[in-house]
């Protein structure tokens, strides 16, 4: 189907997060924009040694900055209720849906998740009405999009309204194009000592994070996974996850430590991220991009560079890029080996740490390393599944998927708007265990059996497979160039294409396999 005239530059509502008492729900609604307009001001080393300030205006002025977006606040009113007045079509609108659990604003009681998620159907028809309005918008209404951007449960406010059919119209459901969450817990919240959140606990309504509440506004049958998306694509919808808990000082500290060392500290890594059927019904997983960003505060995951990176190509950008690490085989040290042929029990474990990078810019778009807590993590038996002593195919199902970054050539800075991206991938040095007892011989922490940092770029040719030319390069002998001509073929599961990077560490412990790249059209 084309994309409308419009695209890609749709309205965008923005949904905040979660309010517990009745402070907090009156601080929220004395924001005209709900956290939104929030930045933050950070410390970086310049090249020189001397530290700078780096100043990040808030997601909210960039947006209108850079590509031209506005809000609907003029001479104190929300234009969006002003009879008359004309709104623009790439606006930032601001869903106000705690206005009515307010002291000041309503009845201060707070309605449950069910009412907020039909609100949200009711703005965007709304919203579209009064867009369809302005001649100047050029506007037809079959053209009518909208992008939602979500904070944490307001995340599960979008979903409820998406894959609930009882909770709004289909014809608003069919005006969302894409869904960005920031630190959103799809599977709910677990704390240390209780686990998941409890139903009875209904103080502040933090029930909505129990997975049985959540099956029943979300339409899943109850059950541990309350992540699955359903009657919205799995693929439109971005999961950016946090895993800075100590800079969470909610509490005083006492909820980063409750959700513990793998999360935000408030959602656990592990919860923070969606999937679902895709085309032909198999399993999807959401794009997903991990920060080293707190659940929310001066060093939160929204009012964060990365966090806008994301938003930006997410939303606008041409072509999505996914790395995914296929391994072949994995070799054992040779005293580990010689314990296996003798018939003993040997396990192994494995940690895959990635960083990404985009040309010319001073920060990385996704990152996972151990010492965050968000390492990616197999076991030998997870990689290579069956008995001992047997020779033990691949599971590609288990292959680590290293990134999903989308790229945009408005933002390239070359001439031929190419766009490109280098990551670096390190698999750490094993646990290994005989006989049930940690195998420590010649082990360093923190040592690597890979390290390589490998750039990707693609730049636009009409007559190249996918409308691409891919080349690729490793920094260790080409720092920043991608000269090799990547051998690409047509993707098997729709429009794109991918090549594969060898990749081989012949010294015990080693591993071999291949880097696969798939490039696909975004829009």
């Amino acid at each position: 189907m084309a994309n409308p005239p419009l695209h890609p530059y749709h309205p965008i509502i923005y949904v905040r997060g979660f309010a517990a008492t009745t402070n907090e729900i009156e601080d929220a609604v004395s924001d005209p924009y709900m956290g939104f307009n929030l930045g933050s001001t950070r410390a970086r080393q310049a090249w020189g040694g001397d530290t700078h300030r780096f100043f990040f205006e808030s997601p909210l002025v960039r947006l209108m900055s850079e590509h031209g977006y506005n809000d609907l606040f003029d001479n104190g009113q929300d234009q969006l209720d002003t009879p008359g007045a004309l709104l623009p079509y790439r606006c930032v609108v601001v869903f106000r849906y705690y206005d009515e659990a307010s002291d000041v604003f309503g009845s201060g009681d707070t309605p449950p998740m069910e009412h907020f998620a039909k609100r949200l159907s009711e703005l965007i028809l709304k919203l579209k009405a009064r867009l369809l309005e302005n001649p100047a918008n050029h506007l037809l209404p079959a053209d009518f999009r909208v992008y939602l951007v979500a904070h944490s449960m307001g995340g599960l406010i979008c979903r409820a309204f998406l894959q609930n059919p009882a909770l709004g119209s289909n014809e608003a459901r069919a005006a969302v194009d894409k869904v960005f969450t920031y630190a959103t817990p799809h599977n709910g919240i677990d704390m240390r000592i209780v686990r998941n959140v409890p139903g009875w606990l209904t103080f502040g309504d933090i029930d909505n994070f129990n997975r049985e509440r959540m099956a029943a506004y979300l339409a899943l049958p109850k059950g541990d996974d309350v992540s699955i998306v359903q009657g919205f694509a799995p693929q439109r919808i971005f999961n950016l996850v946090g895993t800075n808990p100590k800079d969470y000082r909610v509490a005083a500290g006492a909820s980063a430590w409750a959700a513990g060392e793998a999360s935000d500290g408030l959602v656990r890594i592990s919860n923070a991220t969606t999937h679902g059927p895709g085309p032909g019904g198999t399993n999807v997983a959401s794009p997903r991009a991990f920060v080293h960003r707190s659940h929310s505060g001066y060093y939160g995951i929204v009012n964060s560079e990365e966090g806008y990176q994301n938003l930006t190509r997410f939303l606008f950008g041409q072509l999505r890029m996914d790395g995914v690490l296929d391994i072949d085989d994995i070799s054992l040290p040779i005293e580990v080996q010689k314990a296996m042929d003798a018939g003993k029990t040997v396990r192994a474990s494995y940690q895959f740490e990635v960083a990404v990078s985009i040309r010319a810019c001073q920060w990385q778009i996704t990152r996972r390393e151990l010492r965050e807590n968000s390492a990616i993590f197999r076991t030998y038996a997870q990689l290579f599944p069956g008995a001992d002593g047997t020779v033990r195919a691949p599971d590609r199902s288990q292959s680590p998927h290293l990134f999903s970054v989308f790229l945009d050539p408005t933002k390239s800075v070359k001439a031929s708007g190419s766009v490109s991206l280098a990551f670096e991938l390190r698999i750490l040095v094993p646990d290994y265990e005989v006989d049930g007892l940690l195998f420590l011989d010649r082990h360093y922490e923190g040592g690597y059996i890979l390290q390589r940092q490998i750039i990707v770029e693609a730049s636009p040719n009409p007559g190249a497979i996918g409308g691409w030319s891919l080349k690729y390069g490793f920094q260790e002998t080409n720092p920043g160039k991608p000269g090799i001509v990547a051998d690409s073929k047509p993707l098997a599961d729709g429009p794109g294409v991918c090549f594969s990077i060898p990749i081989e560490q012949k010294v015990r412990p080693g591993v071999r396999g291949a880097l696969r790249i798939e490039a696909r059209p975004w829009s």
